[in-house]
């Protein structure tokens, strides 16, 4: 019998409240500083309270254009790098639930090194093959093109791992069956093996969109047009300004809309994504 304690959890509740707050705060600060003068924010008198050049920021912002820092509004940056985030997500996906399925329900000659080096490539950094991606990515004309930004960061060792290993714990008994009532490899794929995947596509597609949508060292390199730039670029060039005063209102604001579509996605796909990421651990 679990003894029932009044007081008992009152300890790790503490804690986690403690977290959360650690964690919140800033995220607090932002919203706060987005809503208030520069002045106010450089002479480092800001109020822990929300002012009053909220509408006017998040508009000029967004939608005008942010000023002296750049020409490009934020809402451009936040749709290069959606398109960015959903294109290399979904060219993960679907490269990586291919190559999985071709190396578990697929007999053919060195099946299991091209599984290894597949995942021989987990060790090797982004920065160590940057330079060849860039030269390849430049010689095909795909720089400043959202081609550029996507199809060479699309393959993932990980994600062909964990669909690896949510393949080889379907029965064979379900493959026997499907071949049993006519259905080839591409029909049995379709019709039973993606309906399957659901909840770790799903898991995936989150984990996935929040990696595309951080991405800053290779959009930095292959995007010279302020059309192009992604969202976390244009923080950093808000923030980095040598022959004026950092707009810290409009740079605040930009952190804050750059953490809306991250957080949208992840409490849309909340269930599915814990969902797959417990059935992947089976």
């Amino acid at each position: 019998m679990v003894e029932h304690r009044r007081f008992g959890n009152l300890l790790p509740h503490l804690i986690l409240l403690a977290g959360v707050i650690v964690v919140a705060f800033p995220v607090y600060l932002a919203i706060i500083a987005s809503t208030h003068d520069n002045a106010v924010i450089a002479n480092g008198q800001m109020p822990l309270y929300p002012g009053k050049q909220a509408l006017a920021t998040y508009w000029n912002t967004l939608v005008a254009g942010t000023g002296k820092t750049t020409r490009e509004p934020v809402g451009g940056m936040m749709l290069s790098s959606f398109i960015m985030a959903v294109g290399i997500a979904l060219g993960k996906i679907a490269i990586s639930v291919i190559s999985a399925y071709a190396i578990v329900f697929f007999s053919f000659p060195f099946r299991m090194t091209a599984f290894w080096t597949i995942f021989i490539t987990l060790m090797l950094p982004v920065e160590v093959r940057i330079f060849p991606t860039y030269k390849i990515t430049s010689d095909l004309h795909m720089l400043d093109s959202y081609s550029g930004l996507i199809l060479p960061l699309i393959a993932s060792a990980t994600a062909t791992l964990l669909f690896r290993q949510f393949f080889m714990t379907i029965p064979k008994e379900l493959v026997e069956a499907s071949k049993m009532d006519g259905a080839g490899p591409i029909r049995f794929f379709f019709d039973t093996l993606l309906p399957l995947s659901v909840t770790n596509i799903a898991a995936l597609f989150v984990i996935l969109f929040i990696y595309g949508w951080n991405q800053y060292l290779w959009p930095l390199l292959i995007t010279t047009r302020d059309d192009m730039q992604t969202i976390v670029i244009g923080i950093k060039k808000i923030i980095d300004v040598h022959d004026a005063l950092t707009e810290w209102s409009v740079a605040m604001a930009t952190a804050v809309l750059a953490m809306l579509p991250p957080v949208a996605i992840v409490v849309l796909l909340q269930r599915l994504f814990v969902k797959g990421l417990i059935e992947t651990e089976k």
